[in-house]
């Protein structure tokens, strides 16, 4: 998983092994790439003879992470849909890949997300996550918890499903104060998200800062806090 590829890279040099065909971070991380998220090369990673492999029970599959398993490796899935429970993954996580003390950019994440100020003003919004079909941020979503804390309440925080798919009619019609367009997993772009929205603030966010629990949180407050104030329609 991306995210946690970055963060192991950073944290616990060459402890890295292999990582997926997503992980981008950091630059000219160099290991044994292994397939996507979705469709890992099992075999691929047991010829890696890895003493653990690092997963997300969001983004990776059940069958892949059992047939791992199957085999012998060790498998440690992660499960964060909230700020705190991040750090919390994180601090399990590079503990488990042998890092004696907590990075200094963890450190410095979960005093940045602690020192928050009040937000003051809230806003509601609409969070796409992909298009045709459209769908959107909806329950217990690590995103929407970042969102929240940002002064953002997106408007599907209580749908039953976590990423329920709803028509566009319905999105535009519950007039959210601005639209949330990230680049990941979806790719929004200025001419790809605000032309289904017309006449309403979109403000474009990186999805490393939006959805990624590593390094990228500790500058993620400011970085969002300022595309949010950009919204333009």
């Amino acid at each position: 998983m991306p995210s946690l590829t970055e963060a192991v890279a950073v944290s616990v040099p060459g402890a890295l092994v292999g990582a997926t065909d997503w992980c981008t971070h950091p630059a000219g991380l160099d290991v044994a790439r292994v397939g996507g998220t979705k469709n890992p090369d099992v075999e691929r990673i047991l010829a890696l003879a890895p003493d653990l492999v690092v997963a997300n029970e969001e983004e990776n599959r059940a069958p892949d992470l059992a047939a791992l398993r199957a085999a012998g490796v060790e498998v440690l899935v992660t499960e964060v849909r909230s700020v705190e429970q991040g750090f919390a993954e994180l601090a399990r996580t590079l503990t488990a890949c042998g890092a004696g003390s907590r990075p200094a950019w963890l450190v410095e994440a979960e005093r940045v997300w602690a020192e928050l100020p009040d937000p003051g003003v809230r806003r509601t919004a609409v969070v796409p996550v992909w298009r045709r079909p459209w769908m959107v941020l909806g329950r217990d979503t690590f995103a929407g918890d970042v969102l929240a804390r940002l002064g953002v309440d997106h408007l599907w925080a209580g749908h039953a499903e976590r990423y329920p798919r709803v028509a566009l009619a319905e999105l535009v019609a519950a007039a959210p104060d601005l639209v949330v367009l990230p680049d990941e997993p979806y790719r929004f772009t200025p001419d790809d998200g605000p032309d289904a929205f017309p006449g309403l603030p979109c403000a474009f966010v990186g999805g490393r800062h939006l959805t990624w629990y590593g390094p990228s949180l500790a500058e993620a407050p400011q970085v969002l806090a300022g595309a949010l104030r950009a919204a333009r329609r």
